[in-house]
């Protein structure tokens, strides 16, 4: 039983190679690189490049996208990752459902049932900056600096920088006494 698996498991894989003959866009692999090269200086980059070596993080996403992502993106025409403008997901929330639509700026959420209400997430490139707008108001939640860290505007007012990872998320929290962990 479990050589018929294994045959078939391989006659599959075999199968996706050979039919697809298609190079494909690499969206997954291409999206994780991407996502490297803009996580803070090239110091921080080159270690996460490394530690996704040695944890074979990158080797994983080239494979998926080999077997699977290019087989699907030849056979359906459309890149399953690619997020189109106009692209609607619907994700569960601790509050219900909410639907959130791909725009070319930034991001609509709506929660369903209260569809006259929606929250829009807008990047400005200009300025670097991504601003949420709901009720005809519009304010800004933070700054991406030039140095890879994010300033933003605390509870009292007055303005914090802190680097995006789990330190910077830490030291956000605790200026605003908030725990890090959440009881449940």
């Amino acid at each position: 039983m479990r050589k018929l698996k294994l045959s078939a498991a391989c006659l599959i894989l075999g199968a996706s190679i050979i039919c697809s003959s298609c190079i494909g866009s690499f969206g997954l692999w291409n999206s994780l690189k991407d996502w490297n090269s803009n996580i803070g200086n090239k110091f921080v980059n080159e270690i996460v490049f490394f530690a996704f070596h040695i944890i074979p993080v990158y080797q994983v996403a080239y494979f998926a996208d080999i077997i699977v992502l290019n087989s699907i993106e030849f056979w359906s025409g459309s890149n399953p990752l690619a997020e189109n403008v106009g692209t609607v997901k619907t994700v569960k929330g601790e509050n219900g459902e909410y639907l959130v639509r791909t725009n070319e700026d930034g991001y609509t959420i709506t929660k369903k049932g209260e569809e006259n209400t929606p929250l829009n997430l807008v990047y400005n490139q200009e300025k670097n900056t991504w601003n949420v707008s709901a009720d005809g108001q519009t304010y800004e939640l933070f700054t991406m600096n030039e140095d890879g860290t994010i300033t933003f505007t605390q509870k009292d007012g007055t303005p914090m920088t802190v680097t995006p990872d789990l330190q910077g998320i830490i030291s956000a929290r605790q200026a605003n006494s908030q725990s890090l962990f959440v009881a449940r």
